[in-house]
């Protein structure tokens, strides 16, 4: 079903226009849960820690019509299913809706390599309506990792939702080290002429897969490393150390009138910008000749770690801020500069960990918070909010920034 989101949720968006009040809370959960044919199966799984409900954290969004995807990585015992999705036009007044194995439970075993999903972060739906999931294939995190399935792609046709089809990454894809948890996808004019780029945060490189030719390489650059001088974080009163995060967050410009993007990337542990054409990346052959192509930017500023971007298709660049609680926004059509970079919304409490944030092909920016740093390195308290999901228009969200073009508050 092709559906205006408007016509899900009118009193929130009309609210959002007429007050410029930011984003907006559309769901939230103190803990996870998800649709179970019923009770008894539920129980059982419990019984059984294939669910526990506490070591449940969402991670990833995505939104296709009326399906909000959320992802939720098995970093520890007891999760059920890894990709998951909302009815949009069933879930209205739902403030924590039970999340819904997609396509099915089965596909969601984990373990069956071949025809299922083990663990996945982010992912990215496209405008000829598929679903690409980079399957990871682990168990854990950090020093717990196993890989018991090797790195898959899977795209789906969201308008049948079948599998169209799993590609293992070769194994000059990957390293000992590598960990690739954000993708984004590229379509040029034809739907057979797509391209994924896959960041490989431990592993320092950017893996690139041809739709048409089914096949795969892999790019290495300095500009992938981690910056020694950014390793350290404050986030929701925790100081640690990620000092060996490399490539992560990525973002496409729109399609330019040559033909090709920009694709613009961060590493974690770093303040500064990267860009390189997509017009290197497409190219097989300039993998061991490209080291020029890669442009470096100026630096946002302290306390600036990304995770995930997105660009709309007027060229402006939301981000998470994770160090601020906070999204950020550049246009541009202006130089990557502190001055010309702004926050579109913040808080302290409610944003704390804003993990993902996507735009749908309606203009309704959405972002989801998880309080991802506690759950790793502390605890969740599970008689609070825990998860959030926002949405707002666009327009609304950028008004009043540096990146409409008219003014210039909330500059870092």
């Amino acid at each position: 079903m092709n559906t205006p989101l408007t016509l899900f949720f009118p009193i929130l968006f009309l609210k959002s226009t007429l007050c410029t009040i930011k984003l907006q809370e559309q769901f939230s959960w103190s803990v996870l849960d998800y649709e179970y044919t019923d009770d008894i199966e539920r129980t059982k799984a419990i019984a059984t820690k294939r669910f526990v409900p506490e070591n449940n954290l969402p991670v990833g969004i995505e939104v296709w019509n009326e399906k909000l995807f959320v992802t939720v990585p098995r970093w520890r015992v007891g999760v059920p299913s890894t990709l998951n999705y909302i009815p949009l036009d069933q879930a209205k007044g739902a403030k924590s809706p039970l999340l819904i194995p997609y396509p099915n439970w089965d596909f969601n075993e984990f373990g069956n390599c071949e025809n299922g999903l083990t663990t996945v972060y982010r992912i990215k739906a496209d405008a000829c309506d598929r679903l690409w999931v980079l399957d990871t294939g682990t168990f854990g995190i950090g020093n717990t990792t196993q890989n018991p399935c090797p790195y898959a792609l899977n795209i789906f046709d969201l308008t049948t939702n079948k599998r169209l089809r799993r590609y293992e990454l070769r194994p000059e894809d990957t390293n000992p080290n590598t960990f690739i948890a954000n993708i984004a996808v590229d379509l040029g004019r034809t739907c057979e002429d797509a391209f994924a780029y896959l960041s490989d945060e431990l592993g320092y490189g950017l893996i690139v897969y041809s739709w048409e030719e089914n096949k795969s390489w892999r790019f290495t650059h300095g500009f992938f490393m981690p910056d020694p001088l950014a390793g350290d974080f404050n986030i929701g009163g925790l100081n640690f150390q990620w000092d060996t995060e490399g490539v992560f967050g990525l973002a496409l410009s729109p399609l330019l009138a040559t033909g090709e993007r920009v694709l613009y990337f961060s590493p974690l542990a770093s303040n500064r910008e990267f860009a390189v054409s997509t017009r290197v990346l497409r190219n097989s052959s300039k993998v061991g000749d490209s080291y020029h192509d890669f442009v470096a930017l100026a630096e946002r500023g302290p306390d600036s770690h990304v995770t995930a971007k997105v660009m709309s298709e007027d060229g402006v660049q939301l981000f998470n801020l994770i160090d601020r609680n906070a999204i950020g926004c550049w246009n541009s059509r202006t130089s990557y500069e502190p001055a010309n970079i702004g926050i579109v919304d913040f808080d302290e409490t409610e944003l704390l960990f804003p993990s993902d944030i996507k735009i749908d092909r309606y203009g309704y920016v959405w972002v989801m918070s998880d309080r991802m740093s506690n759950f790793l390195l502390s605890q969740l308290d599970f008689n609070d909010v825990n998860f959030r999901i926002f949405v707002a228009p666009f327009g609304v969200l950028v008004s009043g920034t540096v990146c409409d073009a008219k003014t210039a508050q909330f500059v870092i």
